[in-house]
This record gives C-alpha cells, structure tokens and sequence, in this order.
C-alpha cells in the first residue's frame, strides 16, 4: 500500500518511497506491466517534493524494478513472485511477535541472527 513517507523515521523518503514499491511488486500487488501512477499523484501520495519521487524512480530504474516510457509514464518492469505460503508463514510469525510484545527492531535482528546463522 503507497503511504506518506514517515518524516520521523531516519530513513530517507527516497528510500522509503523505494520500499514501498519494491514491497507493492513482491506482494503481487504491482504486476510486471502495471503502470505507476503519475509523477505528480506519487508527490501527493507520499506527500514529498517531486524531486524525491524523482530520486526514488531512477532508483528503481537502475535497479530494474520499473522502465519509463517517454511522455507516458512509469511501468512495473520486473516480475517477482513469492509464493502466498511463505507470506502466510510471515503473518502468523508477525503476529506471534507482536502477541508476545517483541519490537520490530528486536524482531528485525532475531531475523537477521536466524539468517545468518540458519
């Protein structure tokens, strides 16, 4: 789901506004093909300066995620899928955390620590 980018957070909006269409593609919301919204409804979307939209879009180029297309707009290049198991197998691991009160940062390195280690 496109969102505000959180001002607060640390992260740059770039970065932010990068995730969240990364996460749109890898959930399947956002298909190989999908045309972006224009430059200007992504400013209002996130509520940023259109040369961060900007900035996140030519990330997301190089990366390989979306192409422009001259005086037509932006498109979802890439087609990732996950499989719908592992993101139910996600859920329940999230709401088992937050049912015991673990933090998102605390999750995040319990994560990282299984990962590497796993």
């Amino acid at each position: 789901m496109l969102r505000k980018v959180d001002k607060h957070s640390g992260i740059p909006a770039y970065i932010q506004i990068v995730n969240m269409i990364k996460s749109e593609v890898l959930l399947g919301n956002l298909q190989k093909g999908a045309q972006l919204p224009t430059i200007r409804d992504l400013q209002n979307i996130f509520d940023v300066n259109i040369n961060t939209v900007l900035k996140a879009l030519e990330k997301l180029k190089a990366e390989g995620y979306i192409e422009a297309e001259q005086g037509v707009g932006y498109f979802i290049k890439r087609d990732v899928y996950i499989d719908q198991k592992i993101i139910e197998t996600i859920r329940e691991c999230v709401s088992k955390l937050k049912d015991d009160r673990i933090d998102f940062h605390t999750a995040m390195l319990i994560f990282e620590e299984v990962w590497k280690n796993g």
